[in-house]
Formats: C-alpha cells, structure tokens, sequence
C-alpha cells in the first residue's frame, strides 16, 4: 500500500514538474475510484464572497485564500456525508501544514449544539466548526444537494466539484491534492 500511495504521489508531483501548474487535463487524469465523480474546470473560477461563521468569528472564503481548500458542505441530518466526513478529516490531518486545508460547512439548519453532538459521534470532535445557517454561501456556489465537495487553487478560485459522497482519504484524493499544491508552490 504505501508503494501504491508514494506512486501516485510522485506521479501528481511529476504532473507539475516541468511546467509548474497542473492542467484540468493532469488533474483529471489522477481522478480513480470515487474521485471519477470530481469534475475539474477547464478555467478556474470565481466563488462567492458571503461571509459564514468560523470557529473563531465570521470568514469568508477570500480569508482562506494562500492554501488548496477542500471546501466540504454538509448536514447533520445527510447520511452521506456522515459516512464520508472521517474520510474528510484524514485528508485534512495528511496535508496540516504542507499547503492544503479541509473546511467542511455545515448548511442550513444545523444549530452549533447538534453539529457539536454530530462530530463526537463520529470521533471527530477536535474538528473546527464551519457554519453557513442561512445557506447563504451554499446557495450562491450553486449547492443543491448534500454531501457537495469543492476544491478551491491557493488564489482562492474554485477548479473541481464532486457532488455526492467520495473516499477523500484515497491515493487518488491526495494525488489530486498534491498535485494542487505544488501548482501553487
């Protein structure tokens, strides 16, 4: 297994080696198993500015540029997203500190109590709490469903989105990643 994971880390590494970006064409290309239902954006583009509540006060997504973002909107009550959020944070933990950031928003009716009482439920309880009650942010990226995932380029454009539930803690999710962050090294 770790042949495979530092295989397909090299081969996102080498994707941006000699140009330096990842084209939708390279990134689309590391996309396996789950990760198949990633659409990647032939052009980065522009995301919404609404603010929505942070652990620490209100944030926008601009407040976050400078890192990839794996912006993951979610509920309490959307089963699919309950299966894939531990998924969500080994992603998070594997790339602390290397350049890539998971920000999962709880949308709509998710009062700070039951998310609270949704992440220790799963073992996640060390997890920062992202809030966008009104689904004002939701709304405006066109979120529809639940579990959606976008990834965000350290600029702070959005360049894919996965609709539904995705093993985030596969070889192909840090490939893609990986391949992401050293675009924007």
């Amino acid at each position: 297994m770790r042949n495979l994971i530092a295989a397909v880390l090299y081969t996102a590494l080498a994707v941006t080696a000699n140009t330096g970006t990842a084209s939708a064409e390279d990134i689309a290309a590391l996309r396996d198993g789950s990760m198949k239902k990633l659409a990647v954006h032939s052009a980065p583009r522009d995301v919404p500015t609404e603010a929505f509540d942070g652990p620490d006060g209100p944030v926008t997504l601009a407040d976050l540029q400078g890192e990839v973002i794996v912006l993951n909107f979610w509920a309490t009550w959307c089963a699919p997203c309950r299966k894939e959020m531990p998924a969500l944070a080994e992603l998070g933990e594997a790339f602390e500190g290397k350049g890539a950031r998971v920000v999962t928003v709880a949308t709509g009716r998710n009062p700070e109590g039951a998310v609270t009482r949704f992440l220790d439920e799963i073992g996640l309880s060390d997890m920062p709490v992202y809030r966008d009650p009104r689904q004002k942010l939701a709304r405006n990226m066109g979120v529809l469903g639940l579990p959606v995932t976008v990834i965000l380029n350290a600029e702070g454009r959005e360049v894919a989105r996965l609709t539904g539930d995705a093993e985030w803690n596969s070889d192909s999710a840090r490939a893609i990643i990986a391949a992401l962050v050293a675009e924007g090294s």
